[in-house]
């Protein structure tokens, strides 16, 4: 008999979620134990007992964070091997997030820099390296095939995080533009930028292409990963 899924301790989970709500609408400073205790109807030495400290989960934020995003991306890497459909499917998956995980997406990309390498933060600055890592690999990979034009792999790394870790000064999921129209332009405008054959682009955005149709198996799967390790799944607001 195969054992049962370890579930994680559901006040400890409500507890992660409901700070995650508050970094996301108030930022890192304007969230307090006090407050968050209030809301959810507990004291502070209940918060202080599953965590010690408000550092403490700002790390738990960001590991579990970081580790949903490499789950997702290593499920697109299994099932895609060419380097453009690879570095496709990561674009629609990173616009994809301000909507299928906006509150963790916001919460994590409004603070990261800040604080990227404080004290605490080693496994969340591994984690994010290896994220890193995947993109700039696939990259190198592509250039090396002949399916990317020569450049500068880490910058063009950062072109790319850099435009979509930015979205969320902007990007309202309730808004006149659909995720799924802006994270084919997203996709059109970089890979025509970096691919060999330009052409390609369109057919790498199209939101009904077999590209995204990997990146909703990844997404389906990040969720019941979730619901089975009893966490908070993807969140929609």
């Amino acid at each position: 008999m195969s054992a049962m899924p370890v579930r994680r301790d559901s006040r400890r989970l409500e507890i992660l979620a409901a700070f995650t709500a508050m970094v996301a609408e108030r930022g890192y400073d304007g969230t307090n134990f006090g407050d968050l205790a209030a809301g959810l109807g507990m004291s502070k030495g209940t918060i202080v007992h599953h965590f010690g400290t408000k550092e403490q989960l700002l790390t738990e934020l960001h590991e579990t964070y970081m580790r949903r995003r490499l789950a997702e991306v290593r499920v697109v890497w299994d099932a895609l091997a060419d380097p453009a459909e690879r570095l496709a499917a990561f674009l629609h998956l990173g616009v994809r997030y301000q909507v299928v995980d906006r509150t963790a997406t916001v919460a994590f990309q409004r603070e990261v820099r800040r604080f990227a390498d404080a004290a605490g933060m080693e496994t969340s600055r591994g984690l994010r390296d290896e994220y890193r890592g995947l993109v700039v690999g696939v990259l190198a990979d592509g250039v090396a095939a002949g399916v990317f034009r020569p450049g500068d792999d880490r910058l063009r790394t950062l072109q790319v995080f850099g435009s979509v870790h930015w979205m969320w000064t902007w990007f309202d999921p309730a808004g006149s533009l659909p995720v799924a129209e802006v994270a084919a332009s997203y996709v059109d405008t970089f890979l025509g930028g970096v691919l060999a054959d330009p052409g390609r682009a369109a057919a790498l955005a199209d939101p009904s292409g077999a590209v995204v149709a990997v990146v909703d198996e990844a997404l389906a799967a990040g969720r019941a990963a979730d619901a089975l390790d009893g966490g908070p799944g993807h969140p929609t607001s």
